[in-house]
């Protein structure tokens, strides 16, 4: 019996100095189904030219744009990943020997995320091993609910864990990384605010102190050095923003 066909799918965005890495990374699959939201570089042609079906959409939100991908995928198992991550020689193994299986074990498939950081990934902390669900059976899941921020993945079935990481190249500086996570912290109070959530004055404290040591102490951060430090902090603070944020809303004022 033939082994299922493959699809991979990436939402863009000016990723022009990325998306070849990535795309390379996936060229075991069968289509690579790229969504661009109107990038101002060379990405999709960039994509093209590596054989990617691209396609335009305005951004809607970032579970809406991943399911739109999943969904103009020609085939039921899809293996979903952002532009700036690229699955390495151990994870394609993992995955190929899943697939050569007929996929008959799961529903979806987690696997490891290791985040480059300053010239070095992590590899404790809140940033490692970061599991995640990227490849599934569409049939049987996908990006689901209302929340459009920190999306992932669900499936009716059963879920195994492959050998192997996804690089994730995340930041390109340090700037880049806190811009990132005031938006997301933005899109996050935004969110709560709208379903009833309330910040009160212990969260803006004790939230991000909480993060902070869950990921540097408690989950050992900072045997990767300076690095470790420097990455549990900025997460504490991207807590901090998101309930001050919060705490502005729900007193009638723009984030």
């Amino acid at each position: 019996m033939p082994s299922p066909a493959l699809s991979a799918c990436i939402i863009t965005l000016n990723e022009a100095d990325r998306i070849d890495a990535c795309l390379d990374s996936l060229a075991f699959c069968d289509e690579i189904v790229v969504v661009d939201s109107g990038s101002r570089d060379d990405t999709r042609e960039r994509a093209r030219a590596r054989g990617a079906r691209v396609l335009e959409r305005a951004f809607d939100g970032y579970r809406s744009q991943k399911d739109f991908a999943v969904r103009a995928c020609r085939h039921d198992w899809v293996l979903c990943l952002d532009a700036d991550e690229r699955v390495t020689p151990a994870l394609r193994a993992a995955i190929e020997a899943a697939r050569a299986g007929g996929f008959a074990d799961a529903a979806g498939y987690r696997f490891a995320r290791a985040t480059e950081y300053f010239g070095a990934f992590l590899r404790h902390g809140n940033a490692y091993p970061d599991r995640v669900l990227r490849l599934f059976d569409r049939r049987r899941g996908g990006f689901r609910g209302e929340r459009e921020i920190h999306e992932h993945v669900e499936v009716d079935g059963r879920v195994v864990t492959l050998a192997g990481d996804l690089e994730h190249r995340a930041y390109r500086s340090l700037g880049d990384q806190l811009d990132r996570l005031q938006r997301y912290a933005r899109l996050m109070a935004a969110h709560l605010h709208a379903r009833g959530r309330r910040a009160r004055w212990w969260n803006l404290v004790l939230n991000p102190a909480w993060r902070f040591m869950r990921g540097y102490l408690l989950r050992l951060g900072f045997l990767d050095g300076w690095r470790g430090f420097v990455y549990a902090c900025v997460e504490a603070n991207y807590v901090r923003q998101k309930f001050v944020m919060l705490w502005l809303l729900a007193r009638g004022h723009a984030p």
